[in-house]
């Protein structure tokens, strides 16, 4: 028995085509493998660019960029809570595309948006969440603004500007929430909502904090009169440190420091 373990699913398929390869050749030595491997790197590339093609061309997308057609391709080897996204993706094109006609919305840019909404999962090389990664991506092309948007909005980091967006959204919700769509180990899931409070809570001048958004976001409400607006800064940037330094968690963690007071008068 051989095991391959490696966080890259791509790299992890390359290697596992390339092995079986020598196996079956016989003839394993340094410069036999580096030829395997270069093969086996070729012929992964190719069949996830055709993958990206097959899922365009089942939803009726066309003349895409050859990059963004490959990124899409890489949705083969990932998965979001256990549910494959290329799945996921024409799944939720379906939905967005059944949703736009009977609200008699622009179904051509419901069905780039999410098409596109998840492309930033599969940018490994640079920092930031999979919507900013994907607007930054997408936005090297010639792709259109209003779909652009749907990828930024559809998970409400920005307002929705048009009902396209909000298209996007509800399909990407409805696709990701169905019975047996998705998995998480529920014990991990409320340990870490509960790791999130306890690291917020533990700090001096805070009189309560919330998970919310399913782990998206900490709600901190600290006491006014023993943080300052400064203090309270300070405080949100701490845990948000904290947060990353000990916890492993998909996507991103919003840390919200909430400071008020309030005078009421009753007039009799």
């Amino acid at each position: 028995m051989i095991k391959l373990s490696c966080f890259d699913s791509i790299r992890r398929e390359t290697a596992r085509v390339a092995l079986e390869r020598l196996i079956k050749d016989g003839r394993i030595h340094p410069t036999h493998i580096e030829e395997f491997v270069d093969k086996a790197r070729r012929d992964i590339d190719k069949y996830i660019f055709q993958e990206g093609e097959r899922l365009c061309h089942s939803v009726g997308v066309y003349d895409l960029p050859r990059d963004i057609i490959a990124a899409l391709g890489k949705f083969k080897y990932r998965t979001s809570y256990g549910q494959n996204m290329i799945a996921h993706t024409l799944e939720e094109t379906r939905i967005g595309i059944k949703l736009a006609s009977e609200a008699k919305a622009n179904v051509e840019i419901v069905k780039l948006g999410c098409l596109l909404h998840d492309i930033g999962k599969v940018i490994t090389d640079e920092e930031g969440s999979h919507v900013e990664l994907g607007v930054r991506f997408l936005k090297k092309y010639n792709i259109p603004q209003a779909a652009i948007d749907c990828v930024a909005q559809h998970h409400e980091d920005e307002e929705f500007t048009s009902i396209e967006s909000v298209l996007v959204y509800i399909s990407d919700a409805i696709s990701g929430s169905r019975p047996g769509a998705r998995y998480e180990n529920y014990e991990e899931y409320v340990q870490r909502l509960q790791k999130l409070e306890e690291i917020a809570t533990k700090h001096a001048g805070v009189k309560d904090a919330f998970a919310i958004q399913a782990g998206r976001e900490i709600r901190v409400i600290v006491d006014p009169r023993e943080l300052n607006d400064d203090l309270a800064a300070k405080l949100a940037l701490d845990i948000k440190d904290e947060v990353k330094a000990s916890m492993t968690y998909p996507g991103t963690i919003t840390v919200t420091v909430i400071r008020e007071t309030r005078n009421t008068q009753v007039a009799a």
